[in-house]
């Protein structure tokens, strides 16, 4: 019975040092892998688009570049109106949570004051996040904005 228990224990460590070696070479095998495509991707790469010169007509086209500020304008437009949508049913629940307490509380309890309390904090904050939200639409857009202009002039001059 004793010899069982060493062979089992032989064995436990037996594939202990297996396992270990195992984790050792698929670490080696991803790491050559990595490096190896790593490698192939600097021969491969087309460096024949870098120099065309239809990269610079396009560019340079002032369509483009109105395409893509009319495009920042109209989804700054869209994600304005869905914040504003937004502050307006968080207002509308924190009123409608508010009636639900009163009605079935008791006249000027303190759950009741406490329901109101939160929801005009509720209200006032949904306010403030809306506006900070929006304002950070907009110097997003203005950025955007702003790139596309220099992309512009860059192409112009």
């Amino acid at each position: 019975m004793s010899y069982l228990i060493v062979y089992c224990m032989k064995l436990n460590s037996f594939t202990q040092r297996l396992s270990t070696v195992g984790r050792w070479m698929a670490a080696t095998v991803l790491c050559l892998s990595a490096m190896t495509f790593v490698w192939q991707g600097a021969f491969f790469s087309n460096t024949a688009a870098m120099a065309s010169p239809a990269v610079n007509s396009m560019a340079a086209d002032a369509d483009a570049g109105d395409a893509v500020q009319e495009k920042a304008s109209k989804d700054a437009g869209r994600a304005k109106n869905f914040i504003r949508d937004t502050e307006e049913k968080v207002k509308e629940t924190a009123k409608t949570n508010a009636a639900k307490v009163d009605r079935a509380s008791d006249e000027g309890s303190f759950v009741e004051r406490k329901a109101k309390t939160d929801a005009a904090t509720i209200e006032k904050r949904a306010s403030e996040d809306s506006a900070r939200t929006q304002k950070a639409v907009d110097n997003t857009k203005n950025a955007v904005e702003r790139a596309v202009d220099s992309i512009k002039d860059v192409f112009s001059n």
